[in-house]
């Protein structure tokens, strides 16, 4: 499977680590200024078992190649137009979107611009903090 993580804050970077440790084959949609101090730093996480230090694959808007199985949408809700925007090249046929935001009113924009079958998404209740380079769990 092919995952394409928007966004490698607190969420996207500790979700994003969690399945790279597992082998899925993880890319990480990011503005240019993460993009560089990924390339620079690697993606760190500290979590309750451990610190997790991995390469990590990314792409900025317009570099999308191809579609992706599953989108992890992890932006702040007022980004979303712009999000939608930028991960609709990754929708392929049987992609869907899980997205990991705050509330519960991006579902229905999701919804109507993917379709009901293809966002994916439940109650979560996650927190995690970004302080530097490091996402941190703070649950």
């Amino acid at each position: 499977m092919r995952f394409l993580v928007l966004g490698a804050g607190a969420l996207g970077g500790y979700f994003g680590a969690k399945l790279i440790r597992g082998g899925a084959d993880v890319t990480f949609l990011v503005r240019p200024a993460r993009a560089a101090q990924l390339q620079r730093d690697g993606l760190v996480v500290k979590a309750q078992d451990g610190e997790l230090r991995t390469h990590a694959k990314t792409v900025q808007q317009g570099q999308v190649n191809g579609s992706y199985d599953v989108v992890l949408l992890c932006c702040k809700a007022y980004d979303l137009k712009e999000a939608i925007s930028v991960i609709a090249p990754a929708m392929g046929d049987q992609s869907v979107i899980l997205p990991l935001l705050n509330g519960v009113r991006h579902i229905d924009v999701l919804t109507q611009t993917f379709g009901p079958k293809r966002v994916h998404w439940r109650a979560h209740s996650h927190q995690c903090r970004l302080d530097g380079r490091r996402s941190y769990p703070t649950g």
